[in-house]
């Protein structure tokens, strides 16, 4: 049975996103039996991995300042504690008792900023930063949805689990981005990487993004 998607444009871009990481890997599956020695390509899947990092890194911004902005706008008591009491700079809380921003377009504005300079690529940060529009245990309830919906319950999932396979896949990726995939203490010879590592990978950051969203959307 497929799993349902959140139907947001958020989660939309990020399927998108994801798509293309897809695509990249087959685009190396394709061109693996031509062996090119001008094409290296591992460097597709690389790529790939690269892409499907980016997808989720992207989409948990975009989704909390989602969030953000309609607990803001709602003004209630019920509201996490860490946005309760999220401080605004003097000029900002200015400008809206002058009228000129609401107060969900202050918070979201300075959030943004605030995040701009921040990668989500480590399960610590999202946690933080997920406390803004929940206070639930996020990491803890993913990985059981996970278990249930992906594997019926088959496999013992865990918190500690999840984060660390999270984090496996983030630090390849900044080994990519950052070290050109060497092997540590080698100025030539890169790590190896194959079709179905990346795709592993690109399926676990979709499975991460769908339990988180549904955590966030789960009521109960």
């Amino acid at each position: 049975m497929a799993v349902p998607r959140p139907q947001t444009p958020q989660f939309e871009a990020f399927m998108t996103n994801l798509s293309y990481a897809r695509r990249m890997v087959e685009a190396g599956r394709m061109l693996t039996p031509l062996k090119s020695p001008s094409i290296d390509i591992d460097d597709f899947y690389r790529a790939a991995w690269v892409q499907a990092v980016a997808a989720i890194d992207h989409w948990l911004h975009e989704e909390v300042l989602r969030r953000v902005s309609e607990l803001a706008a709602k003004d209630s008591p019920d509201m996490p504690y860490q946005l309760r009491v999220y401080e605004l700079p003097l000029h900002t809380i200015e400008a809206v008792r002058r009228g000129a921003v609401t107060v969900p377009e202050a918070v979201v504005e300075h959030l943004r900023d605030k995040l701009a300079a921040q990668s989500l690529q480590h399960p610590g940060k999202i946690s933080e930063i997920l406390k803004l529009v929940t206070e639930k245990k996020v990491w803890y309830e993913a990985a059981g949805w996970i278990n249930r919906s992906f594997f019926q319950g088959r496999t013992s999932l865990n918190e500690k689990k999840l984060r660390s396979r999270y984090l496996e896949i983030t630090q390849r990726r900044n080994k990519i981005a950052h070290d050109a995939d060497l092997i540590d203490g080698d100025l030539e010879q890169r790590r190896p990487i194959d079709e179905a590592s990346v795709n592993d990978a690109i399926d676990w950051i979709e499975r991460i993004a769908l339990a988180i969203a549904h955590v966030l959307d789960d009521e109960g």
